[in-house]
């Protein structure tokens, strides 16, 4: 198998045109080609609008295939294709159950794994199953009145089931294809095994999480929902047992191994650390808006005339600018055809977020724009500082909005000239709850607020029309990742603290998306396996 990589296609390409021009790139007949099956593509708009390729294809027989290469040895495109191998667990047992804590995309992979393998895994969720869920979502879309427990962040599939979906990741793993397989399985498009930015979108998520969750119970696990762990027991530096509660009732579960992969928002976790003296850290992370435009013109900035063309689907852009201070700002889970969701896991707050079905086809564009800040912003050496500074925020959004859930909202233009909103212009806000008109100083820091303006002038400089004028900022996005880290053994993932705990995903501090919290959840998983196996000898 040959793979040929950077092949041009034009943007209306058929089957029998993918052929056709991987053959004549190398100088060989269509009839030559065997199977051909395409590995990646991209969109390349830096100058005519269309698609790059990497295909993998096969010729009529072996010495066909050397021959070629032979005869194309200084072709810089042109290479054996590596085999796709994933990975296969041993069969193992253990004295307990391991247990997992937390169902989003680091725990459910976890869980998957551990099952695979014979362990018969414990899954405990504090929130509900996916459908319970989106009544949840629903019901505060329409009262205001937020359930603690079931919502964007909590419940079945974590924060990543109320987003985009989005599958592209800047880390380099191994594990990402075996996720990506995996969520085909589960009745993911098979698309996202090529796309260069694959999705799924949350209707899809939707339906694959609880398929993941099916056949984790199919091969002897169990998920628990609606059950919040409570906190865990440790006997000589090693974990023992984990409690939760469950229907008001209080349980322990005797284990020596359990994944904490509890997300970004489960601040009651973070503080049952700090009280238990795991060792933890501040982290960084990034403190901004939704910023909403009209889709439309997302496309027409991106793709010029070609814009509208059904072989491209809604445009996104990811965007960045370093200020003379230092610090950065940037976009991030933009949400081509989306809307900006109400985010909020705790009463009488706001908390924006983005979110996106697999046909991305609402009217906006949405994005976080967001601002880097450290520690030292927090002005305490608390190590809870960055979540007190996120409430403080989001609580100040929950006043500004008059107490009801709206967020506050300005025009960008309005933004920029330090002035009032007073009517929108071409864009709309998409936030379910409603907007009030509100500088984000309202909530936000001014030193945010000042990054903000310095850098969107720049950000218009790279993407030529981001600065339109109505465009709309949504405040506050404060959940892009988790303001400490949970610090672990580089060598077992273990906690630093508390043997055969496992601190895991985006709430530990060691993930930042669906993909990237798979993968750690699948690395604290093996890692529990090769534990057992190494005390079963």
């Amino acid at each position: 198998m040959l793979l040929l990589n950077n092949l041009s296609l034009p943007l209306g390409y058929s089957e029998d045109d993918l052929r056709r021009m991987t053959a004549a790139s190398l100088r060989l007949q269509s009839d030559d080609i065997r199977t051909l099956r395409l590995v990646k593509r991209s969109v390349d708009a830096r100058k005519s609008v269309h698609f790059i390729a990497s295909v993998e294809f096969s010729l009529k027989n072996r010495n066909a295939e050397e021959k070629l290469l032979t005869r194309c040895a200084n072709h810089k495109n042109l290479r054996l294709a590596a085999p796709e191998i994933l990975p296969v667990y041993p069969k193992c047992s253990a004295n307990y159950p391991p247990v997992i804590i937390g169902c989003g995309p680091a725990g459910l992979f976890a869980a998957d794994l551990l099952a695979q393998a014979g362990l018969q895994p414990i899954l405990l969720e504090r929130g509900k199953p996916v459908k319970e869920r989106q009544k949840s979502v629903e019901a505060y879309h329409r009262s205001g009145i937020l359930d603690p427990e079931s919502n964007v962040q909590f419940g079945e599939g974590g924060a990543g089931t109320f987003s985009d979906g989005k599958l592209n990741t800047g880390t380099k793993s191994p594990h990402i294809r075996q996720v990506l397989r995996r969520f085909v399985e589960c009745g993911a498009p098979d698309e996202i095994l090529w796309q260069a930015k694959p999705h799924i979108g949350t209707d899809r998520l939707a339906v694959c999480i609880p398929t993941l969750r099916q056949k984790i119970e199919e091969n002897g696990g169990v998920v628990r929902f609606q059950a919040k762990c409570t906190g865990f027991t440790a006997e000589k530096g090693r974990l023992v047992s984990v409690e939760y509660e469950q229907n008001g009732v209080p349980h322990s579960i005797r284990t020596d191994h359990a994944i904490f992969a509890v997300g970004h928002s489960a601040r009651d976790i973070f503080e049952l650390f700090s009280e238990k003296g795991m060792m933890m850290e501040q982290k960084a992370f990034s403190l901004g808006v939704r910023i909403e435009h009209r889709q439309s013109h997302i496309d027409k900035i991106c793709y010029g005339s070609a814009a509208g063309h059904p072989a491209l689907g809604a445009a996104s852009y990811k965007l960045a600018a370093h200020l003379t201070d230092g610090r950065g700002v940037y976009t991030f889970c933009m949400c081509p055809g989306g809307i900006v969701q109400a985010a909020a896991s705790e009463p009488e707050t706001v908390v924006t977020n983005g979110m996106s079905c697999f046909a991305r086809d609402e009217e906006n564009a949405n994005a976080a724009l967001l601002v880097g800040i450290t520690p030292d912003d927090f002005q305490s050496t608390d190590i809870l500082a960055g979540v007190t500074l996120q409430r403080k925020i989001e609580r100040a959004a929950f006043e500004a909005g008059g107490r009801s859930g709206k967020a506050p909202c300005i025009r960008l233009e309005d933004f920029l000239n330090r002035r009032e909103s007073r009517a929108f212009g071409d864009v709309s806000p998409s936030y379910p709850l409603g907007t009030v008109f509100a500088a984000p100083e309202c909530c936000l820091p001014d030193f945010v607020c000042s990054a903000l303006r310095q850098a969107i002038p720049k950000l218009d400089g790279i993407l030529r029309g981001f600065l339109s004028p109505d465009a709309v900022l949504t405040a506050p996005e404060t959940r892009s990742s988790s303001p400490v880290r949970v610090l672990r053994n580089a060598e077992t993932l273990e906690s630093a603290s508390v043997g055969g705990l496992y601190p895991c995903g985006e709430g530990a501090g060691y993930a930042g998306g669906i993909v990237s919290a798979a993968v750690d959840g699948i690395r604290c998983a093996e890692k529990i396996i090769a534990a057992l196996e190494k005390t079963s000898f």
